[in-house]
């Protein structure tokens, strides 16, 4: 796939880089090449083959999902400036 210097320019300027006449003629045959190897892989058949989340196949450890206060609401609180029954007391801001 060839890529054009109007297309490189378009890429700079989405990407918020500043090119050179030099470098967006260097850049041409770069991306080419880029795209070229991409499309090599439109060759190879996956048809067969499986979507996969890691390379080792591994179960994830799963526990309950219960809902709790973690029984530790008097540590977590004890060093608010104002707490009340467990909770944040914060100043009023809205009126």
């Amino acid at each position: 796939m060839h890529v054009d210097e109007v297309t490189v320019r378009r890429i700079a300027h989405l990407a918020r880089i500043k090119i050179t006449d030099e470098e967006a003629a260097g850049l041409e045959s770069e991306l080419s090449a880029i795209l070229d190897w991409v499309e090599q892989l439109d060759e190879v058949d996956t048809a067969t083959v499986e979507p996969m989340t890691r390379v080792v196949a591994i179960s994830l450890k799963q526990r309950e999902d219960v809902v709790n206060d973690g029984e530790k609401a008097d540590e977590i609180v004890s060093n608010a400036p104002m707490s009340e029954n467990d909770l944040f007391v914060v100043p009023k801001i809205v009126e």
